[in-house]
């Protein structure tokens, strides 16, 4: 017999489940109880559990989430005196998810909407500035909105802030208050040659971008690389994120095998829409001096540098915008420098790294009246222990005590430690189907949070019970027992399949 610290299969000989080994099971429980029960425990009331169940189905069937999406860059440059150097990439919202329709279908008020307002976070409880938020409709159904009016002034001396974002329907209603990531506050682009001993500013493959372009430096003439009916363009109006991956330098087309490692000049590089999926050609990122592309230089890229991008394998021919749409451009030999090459204005764009935070919702359970903020955030999970004595820890953010984890439509014991931290029990298999016994296959099970008054966060997280292959052969070599050991048989059965249940999780 032996069991680890805190995962315990009964590994004795006869592989029976042991009157020792069920014990020593039950001490484990007690065992991960005492060390994660420190929060508050509670289940849905039994009464009301069967209704809540049924209600969860049918969200699982046809979820009518809503969904919050936040795109804004990671660093902000700070203004001076009387300029006011507006965010560039613009803040950006969308508003996705069949929830919004559901709900403006529920209400039947003449020109119900979204309204919204967005500023930065107050270091203290006096006033923030807001820019008001005009949601339109897009043709994929979303709803969107930007704040380009939105800056930091030089009276400001924190190192970093969020944006806040206050979401109200137009009937007064408040849907809740949303927070970006934080945001890096720079006085101005960087024009040292960038050291991998300092990678705030430097930009690492896999990580998300913006690309954006100003004629003759004018603000009013700002045009973001963006994709719109799968090819890429200048729009004026909304940027796309693209994740900046490098690839190798000896690929062929179509076979494009990633490399990690931060971005320097001379890499060759993939840009592909976080969005759509749509890729550029691979292409060689180059360093921009007064519009010449340098070709020798491999420093690392830092953020809001000039840049511009050569297609690998092209003699001099660069990415360029003309008006709105996105072309190549033959750029010209420098006769006295052979490292340099005569771009256009068009050829020459600014990179910046870019975040995007989900917030998503649902209240299709009940007809909820206070806000959904907090909107808890999943980032990890961590399993300890195994088969009947499993918990779970879920890790993330804008955690509180009013809520319960769910494995599917089935309810887990929770236990809330800290605003990042939730515990529960793992449900039992047995709670997902009464042919659980002859299992001899994974379940996977969605994995979301509802709060006590019926609302639901749905995650990108989902939960899987493996059962143990070599259980089956076991049974085969059992030997005969009587009539009357069939209750017992049967008990042992029971337990040991739940004892052998391998639980991962997947995201």
């Amino acid at each position: 017999m032996k069991s680890g610290r805190t995962f315990l299969v009964c590994v004795c000989a006869t592989q029976r489940g042991c009157k020792f080994c069920l014990q020593l099971s039950q001490r484990a429980k007690m065992h991960l109880q005492h060390r994660y029960y420190s929060g508050l425990s509670f289940r849905s009331n039994p009464d009301q559990l069967d209704h809540l169940r049924d209600g969860v189905r049918r969200y699982l069937q046809l979820p009518a989430d809503q969904t919050v999406l936040i795109l804004h860059a990671k660093v902000a440059q700070k203004s001076y005196g009387s300029e006011k150097r507006f965010f560039c990439p613009p803040p950006c919202v969308y508003l996705t998810g069949p929830g919004w329709k559901l709900k403006q279908e529920q209400i039947k008020e003449a020109g119900f909407r979204v309204c919204g307002y967005m500023g930065l976070d107050s270091m203290d409880s006096g006033h923030m500035e807001t820019q008001k938020l005009n949601f339109e409709e897009q043709p994929d159904s979303k709803e969107f909105s930007c704040a380009k009016a939105l800056y930091i002034s030089d009276t400001e001396k924190r190192k970093h802030f969020r944006l806040v974002l206050k979401l109200f329907f137009s009937n007064g209603q408040e849907i809740g208050t949303f927070h970006s990531k934080l945001i890096k506050v720079i006085s101005k682009p960087s024009q040292k040659k960038q050291s991998l001993k300092n990678t705030d500013l430097c930009i690492s493959s896999g990580s998300k971008v913006s690309l954006f372009n100003r004629l003759r430096s004018q603000t009013v003439s700002t045009r973001y690389l963006s994709v719109e009916g799968g090819t890429f363009i200048a729009s004026a109006r909304q940027w796309a994120a693209f994740t900046l991956h490098l690839a190798d330098e000896h690929c062929t087309r179509g076979e494009f095998p990633l490399r990690e490692g931060y971005i320097r000049y001379g890499s060759v590089v993939q840009l592909i829409c976080t969005a759509t999926g749509v890729t550029l050609p691979p292409l060689i990122i180059r360093k921009v001096t007064k519009q010449y592309a340098m070709l020798d230089v491999d420093e690392p890229i830092s953020q809001l540098h000039k840049c511009a991008f050569q297609f690998q394998g092209s003699d001099g021919m660069y990415l360029c915008l003309s008006t709105e749409k996105v072309i190549q451009f033959q750029a010209s030999p420098c006769p006295k420098e052979a490292n340099r090459e005569l771009l256009n204005d068009g050829s020459c764009w600014t990179i910046i790294g870019t975040e995007t935070v989900e917030y998503t919702f649902s209240d299709s359970l009940a007809c909820i009246q206070d806000p959904v903020s907090p909107v808890p955030l999943i980032t990890m999970l961590e399993l300890t222990g195994g088969g009947d004595v499993a918990m779970l820890e879920v890790q993330g953010e804008y955690f509180h005590a009013d809520l319960k984890v769910w494995f599917g439509d089935v309810e887990a014991e929770t236990m809330y430690r800290t605003p990042k931290s939730l515990v529960c029990v793992v449900p039992d298999v047995s709670a997902f189907g009464s042919d659980w016994r002859w299992l001899r296959y994974p379940i996977t099970v969605p994995l979301s949070l509802i709060r006590n008054d019926g609302l639901i966060y749905s995650s990108s997280f989902t939960f899987t019970y493996t059962p143990e292959q070599s259980f089956l052969p076991a049974l085969q070599v059992l030997p005969e027992l009587t009539q009357d050991s069939d209750t017992l048989l049967n008990s042992i059965h029971q337990e040991f399949t739940r004892t052998n249940f391998h639980l991962f999780m997947q995201s």
